[in-house]
């Protein structure tokens, strides 16, 4: 399975639409809360404007784009910590996502039923984030309960997690996401396997009407001021222009974009930012039967990189050519990168960076 972001939100926000938009399905949109009732599964193509310029420098048969996994969940009712509405099944199901796109209703339209019957994106924002909030302390809760037993008895694994429950209990008593507290990589370790909701990285989705795009109205403004308290980004999306845009023809797209005085579709921008959120970083493969973009976590190593490709690669390596795309786009081949030395020859323990391509020499 690879990285996945899941939509969440309030019901009639425009999940499903954008979720549509992403991943090019055509599952039917309604105007009535609570019409979608299961996850769906889909994959976004990562556009990169470095892999369509790399094609026309070197050919290849195929230009391969790499991905990202979205899931659309049901919305989300008040209570559900509590077992309302998708209840348990939906908190399970977010805790199996890496990410959170967290869509706000940022537009009016007496058409698409509110559940609050008025549009306030705050308001909107904050029953979401209290409901994970709170599924959170209800999980952590029943964990100190379970540590305190295994610490008594004097078990040194017990303590250390009991300490760290407890100071995670704090923070969500105080309705904030542990992801904005400050815990090492040594205290997340000992609760990794609760899959704890609010330490997943999160992105809020601005869902805007079209005279938003290119000025913030006031809905964006507050959702913006609101974010920037939690430690939390924003990206604006018109859903309903996203879906027309993903229905166009590559010529048309560039016209529509032209005539919204828009230079990417807001799409692009909203899978770049997924991309950030999940610390992700893109190599190339290059030439022969195509020229292929590959998703992998920052820090990973050559060797690492080599098994997203084939076990067999990483099984046999040997060792890794490596150049950046900027100097193959900048020098227009191959032969010029390596006349003016920019090729190299890495091992196992090399850091790939955003941008390189790569070249393994195995033998199995």
């Amino acid at each position: 399975m690879g990285f996945n972001c899941g939509i969440v939100g309030l019901p009639n926000v425009g999940k499903t639409t954008i979720f549509n938009a992403l991943t090019g399905d055509s599952n039917e949109v309604s105007a009535y809360p609570f019409t979608t009732t299961k996850v769906t599964e889909g994959r976004a193509s990562v556009p990169d404007s470095r892999l369509d310029k790399i094609a026309i420098t070197i050919p290849a048969e195929k230009t391969v784009y790499t991905s990202l996994e979205v899931v659309d969940m049901p919305g989300i009712a008040k209570g559900a910590h509590q077992g309302v509405g998708m209840g348990n099944k939906f908190l399970g199901d977010i805790k199996k996502t890496d990410a959170i796109l967290h869509v706000i209703r940022c537009f009016d339209d007496d058409d698409v039923i509110h559940p609050e019957d008025t549009v306030d994106p705050v308001r909107d924002a904050s029953y979401i984030n209290i409901e994970l909030v709170m599924a959170d302390l209800e999980l952590v809760t029943k964990q100190i309960e379970r540590s305190e037993k295994l610490a008594k008895s004097g078990n040194s694994e017990a303590k250390a997690k009991l300490q760290v429950l407890n100071q995670m209990q704090e923070v969500l008593y105080e309705e904030r996401f542990l992801k904005t507290a400050n815990f090492s990589s040594e205290q997340l370790k000992l609760v990794r396997d609760l899959s704890l909701i609010t330490l997943k990285p999160m992105l809020y989705i601005a869902n805007i009407n079209e005279s938003a795009i290119v000025e913030d109205d006031k809905y964006v403004k507050d959702l913006k001021a609101f974010a920037k308290e939690s430690g939390f980004d924003v990206v604006k999306i018109c859903g309903n222009i996203e879906a027309d845009i993903a229905q166009l023809e590559d010529d048309e797209k560039a016209e529509f974009l032209t005539e919204m005085n828009l230079s990417e579709p807001g799409l692009n921008r909203l899978i770049q930012a997924g991309y950030s959120l999940l610390n992700l970083i893109t190599f190339f493969t290059v030439g022969g039967k195509e020229n292929r973009a590959w998703t992998i976590e920052k820090g990973l190593s050559a060797w690492g990189a080599a098994g997203k490709i084939h076990s067999d690669i990483q099984r046999g390596f040997i060792r890794a050519e490596v150049y950046h795309c900027d100097d193959l786009l900048a020098l227009k081949s191959e032969a010029a990168v390596k006349e003016k030395g920019l090729f190299r020859l890495e091992g196992k323990e090399y850091s790939v960076k955003d941008g390189d391509v790569l070249h393994f020499r195995f033998n199995v």
